[in-house]
């Protein structure tokens, strides 16, 4: 596994190919108020590209593009929060993407537990170490150990979605997870507008 940190934006020219997992790390969980400070991507491959943004504009043009380019599949976990974090800080509307939160919400429904550890580690067999969640990704240098952490958050991410393809083909669910990941941005834009805790869709 090899981990390129790239300060302020991604390099011209590097191809992801069709599809490309993505994640963020921030200073909290709130994005009006948390600024976004980490972009972790990966091909697939084994590898791992980590953007270490300028928080002072957020002037990262082939990041910006990559995350708009409606050729290329955005894969994220949980992609709720990471699309509008992206929307808050870089401006853009991030499409088309595929969520293995809610992809494993509607077919692993024999279990309440579909974080990222615990998805890799039934699906794939593989541990993860969450130990730098909570660390200071505003840090001007990052340790080692943060971008090991940031790294896995990405590595797996197509190997879940192809696991994850087959349980939602075999439950006749895909079609219904599409329109979920669709809706995504829009879920995304009501949390930043305020909405975040109520449920628009309620009586």
């Amino acid at each position: 596994m090899a981990i390129k940190l790239y300060k302020g934006d991604l390099p011209a020219g590097l191809d992801f190919g069709a599809s490309v997992a993505v994640d963020s790390e921030t200073l909290g969980l709130i994005p009006r108020r948390d600024k976004l400070c980490v972009v972790q991507l990966s091909s697939g491959d084994g590898n791992a590209h980590l953007v270490q943004l300028d928080r002072a504009n957020y002037d990262a043009p082939n990041l910006k593009a990559l995350m708009a380019n409606p050729a290329v599949t955005k894969i994220f976990h949980y992609a709720r929060f990471d699309v509008a974090v992206i929307k808050q800080y870089l401006g853009i509307d991030t499409y088309p993407l595929y969520c293995t939160k809610i992809a494993s919400k509607l077919t692993r429904t024999y279990t309440d537990r579909h974080g990222l550890k615990d998805l890799i580690k039934e699906l794939l067999g593989i541990e993860l170490n969450k130990q730098q969640q909570s660390s200071d990704w505003g840090a001007h240098v990052l340790s080692d150990a943060q971008k090991q952490y940031a790294a896995q958050d990405v590595l797996y991410l197509h190997e879940l979605k192809s696991r994850l393809d087959q349980m939602l083909a075999r439950e006749d669910r895909a079609g219904i997870a599409r329109a979920c990941f669709d809706f995504v941005p829009v879920r995304a834009a009501l949390d930043l507008a305020g909405w975040a805790e109520e449920d628009v869709f309620a009586h």
